[in-house]
């Protein structure tokens, strides 16, 4: 009787976690097939041309720009491709960490078309929502920019050169082993082959993901949906609520009281919390407290994504050990770059 209990409690977890964990392993592996293609074809050359303002300042491989750019599109295929340069050897940690730290106004970047513009700024208005999706955008790019930076002071140009990656003398030899061009190469049968090497490289690299990304989603679900994490929470700090933390900070900060139910609302849901306060505009809130208010909530918000979103899936791109180094890079630059906006907005 007692397995029946367990199974109908942990049933509806695999349901939610399932197609989830399916979702990340489509889009990693068109990641990692569509990097070794790119590295096969040498598409990476014409990429290389767009990122190089990003990748060469950083002082990281032209290949890393293809990943960069992918990430506008998706940041799991984007990821997805890191992990496939950082585990063949083409990037260090060090250097993977500038990468994955640059990667972030371009994650920013396909939320304004999917979520920022069609859905949050008609909810704000078009003043309020501009200067909060105006804010998120210098907070990502503030970031990049420090990745960028942190790369040309971290990085020396030899880690800009992938060892296996044909050079232009490589590439001049073969011409005069052979008598024919570049171009010449590119055959049915070259073709066929890098897509099938691209292919079977994609395989091995799913197999140890997909049931690491399986077991971290299944744990943090199910710590989630049984509660457990409150009780953790409420056991090793005191905290009772989420009330209870933004009560403090919206005090120390000056906003009005009205914020606290706006922040704990968006801890939870962004979409309910902009919702929230947008008739509050203009009678509790100026605009700019108004954004301020939704730059706290994003903090609050950011805390419970990384635990039920972000560590299990950086746990399953990188495993434990790096995943903790991107988790806690990530989370220390947006607490920042989210302090220096909230500095701007609210200091007379």
């Amino acid at each position: 009787m007692q397995s029946v209990e367990s199974l109908a409690t942990l049933w509806p977890i695999f349901v939610e976690v399932l197609p989830r964990v399916a979702r990340i392993a489509v889009l990693v592996a068109v990641g990692v097939f569509v990097a070794n293609l790119a590295v096969g074809f040498g598409l990476v050359e014409y990429v290389a041309g767009l990122s190089k303002y990003l990748t060469r300042p950083a002082n990281l491989p032209d290949e890393v720009g293809t990943a960069i750019l992918t990430t506008a599109a998706s940041t799991t295929a984007g990821y997805g491709m890191l992990a496939e340069f950082r585990e063949s050897g083409r990037l260090s940690d060090t250097a993977t960490l500038v990468a994955v730290t640059i990667n972030t106004f371009f994650g920013f970047v396909q939320h304004i078309f999917t979520f920022y513009a069609p859905v949050l700024i008609p909810i704000l208005g078009l003043r309020v929502g501009l200067m909060y999706v105006g804010a998120r955008a210098a907070i990502s790019l503030g970031i990049t920019l420090t990745g960028v930076l942190a790369g040309g002071m971290l990085l020396s140009r030899a880690d800009a050169r992938l060892d296996d990656v044909p050079t232009d003398a490589d590439t001049d030899a073969a011409v005069e082993a052979d008598g024919r061009g570049p171009a010449e190469f590119d055959t049915p049968e070259t073709t066929r082959a890098v897509i099938r090497e691209a292919g079977a490289k994609t395989w091995p690299k799913l197999k140890r993901l997909v049931p690491r990304l399986a077991i971290v989603y299944f744990l943090v679900t199910a710590l989630v949906e049984t509660n457990a994490a409150v009780w953790l929470l409420e056991r090793t700090t005191g905290v009772q609520t989420v009330t209870d933390v933004t009560g403090s900070v919206t005090g120390l900060l000056g906003l009005p009281s009205a914020a606290v139910p706006v922040i704990a609302v968006f801890a939870f849901d962004t979409t309910v919390g902009a919702a929230t306060i947008a008739p509050l505009v203009g009678e509790a809130f100026t605009p700019r407290t108004a954004v301020a208010t939704m730059l706290v909530g994003g903090i609050v918000s950011f805390a419970v994504s990384t635990f039920k979103r972000s560590i299990p899936f950086q746990y399953g791109i990188w495993g434990a050990r790096f995943g903790s180094k991107v988790v806690a890079v990530n989370t220390a630059l947006k607490i920042v770059f989210i302090g220096l906006a909230l500095v701007v907005l609210l200091v007379p």
